[in-house]
């Protein structure tokens, strides 16, 4: 079997979540990884061989078949323009860009480019929403009507949580609802088969000013994105949906939840509870459906590594992720779609009209 190199750009939590998921592919060697600070002791904690503080050093250097942008927004677009011009396939973290214009120049370069091109959605393969997907194509839920649920954390809760996440120069316009309501919406058009077509939207900034400590002591810093975001939504084959994405509310450290109803059936999913559906019911019992390769179907049970019992969760959901794109370089298409550069575009204009609609108190749509 011939063996892929992957190399990650950004080593903070999330470049480190990749390298691990990508060892957990048996084809995939990460050769190199990439970052402005302390990347020897890095590379040393990882154990990877090659390291660099410059990705265009590492991509002459080291030629990777894939690399994997997990830096800061402002800095995504002009690391995956320069590797699709050397022939490089592509994974970006989400959100793609700090806003539709720069997430559209990224899809034209990768259609240019001809390489395989994805977002990090890893909420696609977890396998319960994965079995979601196939109940609500398979018509077991009957009609979708409506969609609910949220994106909630607390890291930011106090004034003295500091991140580049807050700054808009480096996240763009909308914090919360990039961030947190990007993974939320494209789940939910994954589950239901449906999109987006018009927003409905309202924010709250609770801190106007943030304090950040710095090498010359802390310094108020003004804040002009959202801590939460409500939002209501229209889909285009009839369905209306509510979310709520959030960074300020305490308790709930990672918690994601989607509900659809459907006329037969309704369907619930929560992270917290990674490994089980519940299945709503009319005129039965509600069912609980625990993850089971032997009693999900045949799509999903391809992408279940465990056996009944045996949870899987984050780092699974992003190897199962890595192993279809990188079975895509190698000319193998998933049974159910990865998110493209395509679906990170759709994902930056929703988020723009939602912007624009908790601006100016009206419904917008989505061009």
């Amino acid at each position: 079997m011939e063996r892929l190199k992957a190399a990650v750009i950004g080593i903070g939590f999330i470049g480190a979540a990749h390298v691990e998921a990508l060892r957990r592919i048996p084809y995939v060697d990460v050769v190199a990884i990439v970052d402005g600070i302390g990347i020897e002791e890095k590379a040393a904690r990882l154990g990877i061989p090659a390291y660099f503080s410059d990705y265009k050093e590492m991509i002459e250097k080291c030629k990777p078949d894939c690399v994997h942008i997990c830096t800061p927004n402002h800095t995504h677009m002009e690391i995956a323009l320069y590797a699709f011009s050397k022939g490089v396939n592509v994974v970006c973290e989400k959100p793609m860009a700090r806003n539709a214009e720069e997430a559209k120049i990224m899809v034209e370069a990768a259609k240019k480019s001809g390489l395989v091109n994805a977002v990090n959605f890893h909420n696609r393969y977890y396998p319960i929403p994965y079995q979601m997907r196939n109940m609500v194509k398979n018509g077991e839920i009957g009609d979708v009507f409506a969609v609910q649920g949220g994106y909630l954390q607390d890291w930011l809760q106090f004034d003295t949580d500091f991140s580049w996440k807050i700054l808009s120069d480096k996240c763009g316009k909308t914090r919360a609802t990039a961030d947190l309501g990007s993974h939320w919406i494209d789940l939910a058009e994954y589950v239901t088969g449906q999109k987006v077509k018009e927003v409905f939207a309202e924010f709250k900034t609770i801190y106007p000013t943030r304090k950040q400590e710095t090498s010359e002591g802390v310094k108020e810093v003004s804040i002009d994105t959202e801590d939460f975001s409500y939002i209501m939504l229209r889909f285009d084959n009839g369905a209306v949906g509510s979310a709520s994405f959030s960074a300020v509310f305490s308790g709930k450290k990672n918690q994601t939840v989607l509900q659809v109803a459907g006329t037969k059936k309704s369907l619930e999913w929560d992270n917290e509870k990674v490994n089980d559906l519940l299945i709503g019911n009319r005129n039965e019992a509600n069912a609980l459906l625990t993850k089971d390769p032997s009693l999900a179907d045949a799509d999903t049970a391809s992408i279940i590594s465990y056996p009944a019992g045996h949870a899987e969760g984050f780092p699974d959901a992003f190897k199962q992720n890595f192993n279809a794109i990188y079975n895509a370089i190698r000319g193998i298409q998933p049974a159910n779609p990865f998110a493209t550069f395509e679906d990170g575009l759709h994902m930056m204009q929703i988020c723009d009209k939602i912007y624009e609609s908790a601006h100016t108190g009206r419904w917008v749509a989505i061009n």
